[in-house]
C-alpha cells in the first residue's frame, strides 16, 4: 500500500515527531502503528521517508529512513478560476490539485454569481486552501499548489502580461487548446470563466494583455470541471504527465 503523506515544517534529524492536527489525524483517525511507513513533506519539495517507531495518543514518533528533495516541475501551470457558485469552487480546487496545477487564482469575474465580500473572503479562501492541502496530500504531491488571494480583473491582466503564455477558455474561440504552441519553461496562465462565461470586456482586456482565446472542445463543460480538463491537456502536452 502506498505510504500516506503528512505535512510537517521541520524535517531535520534522524528522528521526528508528527504532532498537532496532522499527528492527531495520523494516530487517532488513520490509526497508524509501529512499523508502518509514512512520508512527511513541507509542501515545498522536501520529503522525509519514515517508519513509525511509536504511536502516542495524538502524535507519532518516527525514524527517518531517507530524506530527499523533489524539484518543482515546469512549465508552471497557473489557473485563474472565476468564482463558481456553491461548493463547486472547492470541487474545482480539489480536481486541479490532484491533476497537478501549480497555482490557483480565485477571480471575481463580472459574471460570477458568487461574490466574496467582507468576512466571506477569508472564510472562502480558507476553504479553498484547506481543500488544496488535503487534495495535495491525497495525491502525494510534494509541491503543494498555491491558492492566491482573491484577484480582480486588473490583477489578472497583470498576471497575463507577465506570463510566458496566456490563454482564455472561450466557447467561440477558433483555435483549439490542443494545437497551441507551448513554452518549455516559465508560466502558462489559463483563465477559466464562471458559469456565465468571460464577458466581452474581460476578453478584450485579456487579449490586450497578450492572452489568446482557445477552445477546449466541442462540448460545454461546467466551470468546476473545465479547469481540470484543460489542465490535463496542457500537462500531457508539456510532458509533465
Amino acid at each position: 500500500m502506498t505510504a500516506p503523506v503528512f505535512l510537517a515544517e521541520a524535517l531535520d534529524g534522524p528522528e521526528l515527531t508528527l504532532d498537532g492536527p496532522e499527528g492527531r489525524h495520523a494516530a487517532s483517525v488513520r490509526r497508524l502503528r509501529a512499523g508502518e511507513r509514512v512520508d512527511l513533506t513541507d509542501g515545498a519539495g522536501t520529503v522525509a521517508e519514515c517508519v513509525v517507531r511509536e504511536t502516542l495518543k495524538d502524535a507519532l514518533r518516527l525514524d527517518v529512513l531517507r530524506r530527499y528533495r523533489v524539484e518543482a516541475p515546469g512549465p508552471r501551470l497557473v489557473v485563474v478560476q472565476g468564482l463558481p457558485k456553491g461548493d463547486r469552487g472547492e470541487l474545482a480546487v480539489e480536481m486541479m490539485t490532484e491533476a497537478g496545477v501549480d497555482v490557483i487564482v480565485p477571480w471575481s469575474a463580472a459574471r460570477s454569481i458568487t461574490q466574496w465580500k467582507g468576512d466571506k473572503v477569508a472564510k472562502a479562501l480558507g476553504r479553498w486552501r484547506a481543500t488544496a492541502r488535503e487534495a495535495g496530500k491525497q495525491a502525494r504531491r510534494f509541491h503543494l499548489p498555491e491558492v492566491t488571494d482573491l484577484a480582480t480583473t486588473a490583477q489578472v491582466e497583470r498576471l497575463l502580461t507577465g506570463a510566458d503564455l496566456g490563454l482564455v477558455l472561450h466557447e467561440e474561440a477558433a483555435e483549439p487548446l490542443s494545437k497551441v504552441s507551448l513554452p518549455a519553461s516559465g508560466d502558462i496562465v489559463m483563465v477559466v470563466g464562471p458559469e456565465g462565461g468571460v464577458s466581452e470586456d474581460e476578453l478584450a482586456r485579456f487579449g490586450a494583455a497578450g492572452a489568446a482565446p482557445v477552445l477546449l472542445g466541442p462540448t460545454v463543460l461546467r466551470t468546476s470541471t473545465a479547469g481540470v480538463a484543460a489542465a490535463a491537456v496542457l500537462l500531457s502536452r508539456t510532458g509533465r504527465w
